[in-house]
């Protein structure tokens, strides 16, 4: 089932009963990228895909990062009526996770985030900015390969090649300003000042072979948090839901059943 919450502004695929568990996507892979996961997640929590501003039926946000992240809060606010979630961010939806949590403590009790940190290193930060800037003279077919090399290890690419399709074509969905504004976004992020203000229980995963996000900047953002667990994903990259969905919702349910 399907809702919109934030005066019609963010579209929220819901799933299962019990207490919320929100599900954030990364700039890479749309909220579909969390199909694989949501059979198991939803047998003990009711489930809230949520598709992020300006990403497939919810509407872009004026502003920066924190105006999606307030965006955010204010569907997850409506879907939950005010109940604290669970919160899982994978990348960019990690980074959203983060600063909504940090901007509205009260909304999450718990939080996972997987593949993401809290501040991106200089080369990081330039990866950003290229992509914009290709994106903007050459449109996202020519940054099809470099997301894809992004999210999955060149021998999974070469072992699954239906996935590889679907999930070009997926990116290919993105509206470029939006993913422009995101790049800028996380170009200039640096939360690591702010972390030890959470005081929810997280849990930091990343993939073994994570390129876009890798494991120091997980093991970074597990460090600065005053109450969090950290998991290294075996042969996994950046989106692990999609790699190793059996291992990944393991994980994610063995945190939150505690």
């Amino acid at each position: 089932m399907q809702a919109l919450f934030a005066d019609e502004n963010v579209a929220v695929r819901e799933f299962g009963a019990g207490p919320p568990l929100v599900l954030l996507h990364s700039l890479l892979a749309d909220a579909t990228s969390f199909d694989p996961v949501v059979p198991a997640l939803s047998r003990d929590f009711r489930v809230l895909v949520v598709d992020l501003p300006g990403f497939g039926g919810s509407a872009p946000v004026p502003g920066g990062l924190e105006a999606v992240a307030d965006r955010v809060g204010e569907a997850v606010r409506a879907a939950t009526g005010g109940r604290p979630a669970a919160g899982l961010g994978n990348g960019y939806g990690g980074f959203v996770l983060l600063l909504c949590a940090l901007r509205h403590p009260e909304l999450f009790d718990r939080l996972i985030f997987a593949d993401c940190g809290a501040c991106f290193s200089e080369p990081g930060r330039e990866a950003f900015r290229g992509m914009a800037r290709v994106a903007g003279e050459k449109g996202l077919p020519a940054l099809a390969e470099t997301a894809m090399r992004r999210l999955f290890s060149p021998a999974f690419q070469a072992a699954h090649p239906a996935l590889m399709a679907e999930r070009r074509a997926a990116f290919l969905q993105t509206d470029i300003g939006v993913f422009q504004n995101a790049c800028a976004a996380l170009a200039g992020l640096d939360l690591r000042p702010r972390l030890a203000e959470l005081r929810a229980s997280a849990l930091v995963l990343v993939g073994e072979h994570d390129e876009a996000t890798p494991p120091a900047m997980a093991r970074e953002l597990a460090a600065g948090l005053a109450d969090a667990r950290f998991v290294m994903l075996p042969d996994c990259a950046h989106v692990p839901q999609l790699q190793a969905p059996e291992m990944f919702a393991r994980e994610t349910l063995d945190f939150l059943q505690r």
